[in-house]
């Protein structure tokens, strides 16, 4: 599939993660949920679409097909990550899922204090707040481990304290603010159905840098300019997991934002000596991953 892809090549340190676009069976539900739990601002609402983000930046985009199904052991969508500007404000997020009694598994991951959870319909997510304070983890001679501030080891994946994530709330702030400046997409996770020939793609012919991979855990992250990962990969849905049919729910697809056209057209010129094809879109192009994940590849 990939052909003359050049060697030593890295995507451009400020390239960031943009709006992750998800197929749903209830826009109704979906807003609801993105909007009064999660705290998201609702940009738009047209027909069957909703487009949502802090009151500046695009975060998730919704279309509604009513009839689409979930389906299980397909590639696709583990979970989107949206990364708070501090834990104060992952911290007033967490109270109001709390409130709703929205089932979630919080998880300190050292360098990160992570939620994970579910939205209505089955998407997975990760609401997580930056802690380099406390340590770092590291995906190194095929495992995964975090090391404290204080030099002790960690599994990386522990309960999160979350009376010590709450000391972090503002006193004088209300719980249901819409989400602050400074939320932005952190990372996406995939079901791919080769970890091999998905880093040939993200790393070999885009250009993210591997951050580690472990086989023991059949993952491996990728990232742009040092972040521990923009996009993560895994095959828990089985190796040679097929794609989703189309009448999926779940991920349309994600978007990796370049900061310049300059940057874009860089990687444009890799994907066409590779061969590899493409849709033309007016803000960049659309191509598909091994494991048919859509990619748009644009400028903020």
């Amino acid at each position: 599939m990939l052909q003359n892809i050049q060697e030593k090549f890295s995507i451009h340190p400020n390239t960031q993660l943009g709006a992750v676009s998800l197929a749903v069976s209830n826009l109704d539900s979906q807003i609801s949920f993105y909007q009064q739990i999660l705290g998201l601002y609702l940009h738009t609402r047209e027909g069957n679409i909703a487009i949502l983000g802090t009151s500046s930046q695009q975060l998730v985009h919704l279309e509604e097909f009513p009839d689409l199904k979930r389906y299980r052991g397909v590639t696709g969508l583990y979970h989107l990550a949206i990364v708070f500007p501090s834990q104060g404000e992952l911290a007033r997020v967490v109270a109001r899922l709390i409130a709703a009694r929205h089932p979630i598994s919080p998880t300190d991951h050292i360098m990160t204090k992570a939620i994970y959870l579910d939205d209505p319909e089955g998407n997975g997510i990760e609401l997580y707040a930056e802690s380099p304070e406390d340590g770092t983890w590291f995906m190194e001679e095929d495992r995964y481990f975090a090391r404290r501030a204080d030099g002790s080891l960690s599994d990386g994946r522990e309960p999160l304290d979350l009376k010590a994530l709450f000391n972090h709330l503002p006193d004088t702030e209300p719980l249901d603010t819409t989400i602050p400046e400074g939320t932005r997409m952190g990372h996406v996770h995939l079901h791919v159905q080769d970890i091999k020939e998905a880093l040939n793609f993200y790393h070999g012919l885009l250009g993210f840098d591997i951050m580690g991979q472990v086989t023991g855990y059949q993952m491996a992250f990728v990232s742009a300019g040092g972040y521990h990962h923009h996009i993560g990969l895994n095959t828990w849905q089985g190796v040679g997991a097929p794609p989703p049919p189309p009448d999926a729910l779940g991920l349309r697809q994600l978007v990796v934002n370049l900061p310049d056209q300059d940057s874009l057209q860089t990687v444009i010129r890799r994907i066409d000596a590779a061969g590899v094809r493409y849709d033309s879109r007016g803000e960049g192009i659309l191509l598909q991953d091994p494991s048919q994940n859509s990619v748009l590849l644009t400028t903020p």
